[in-house]
């Protein structure tokens, strides 16, 4: 399998082409691209919301900013049509448990209670 890294739209998660313009709008959902939400450093938990230190608050993160720190967020994905095959083999661990008695069984025998 291959890995494929391509930004998303934040808002509908469709794969954005390598030519669109991130100052623009999602060609999709019309979303506005260069906002926090669309960002790499956009980290709800931290400080302003943000990695970078940033001086003041940016406080909507789904509106258009002139942030100067802005990098679009890429994801790496697994892409499913190249070299595509049969199944993974199936695991080779014991069987599934039948009922409630082989699930305890196989717990006991886990932990050595016999």
């Amino acid at each position: 399998m291959q890995h494929v890294a391509a930004s998303r739209c934040y808002n509908c998660a469709t794969t954005l082409p390598p030519e669109t313009d991130l100052a623009g709008n999602c060609p999709k959902c019309n979303a506005e691209l260069h906002c926090c939400k669309q960002c790499s450093h956009f980290e709800p938990s931290t400080r302003f919301q943000c990695l970078k230190p940033i001086p003041v608050r940016i406080p909507v993160k789904d509106k258009a900013n002139d942030c100067i720190s802005f990098n679009p967020r890429v994801t790496v994905a697994r892409d499913g049509t190249a070299g595509a095959s049969a199944p993974p083999p199936p695991s080779a661990g014991p069987p599934a448990p039948r009922n409630a008695d082989d699930a305890r069984n196989a717990f006991d025998k886990l932990f050595k209670k016999i």
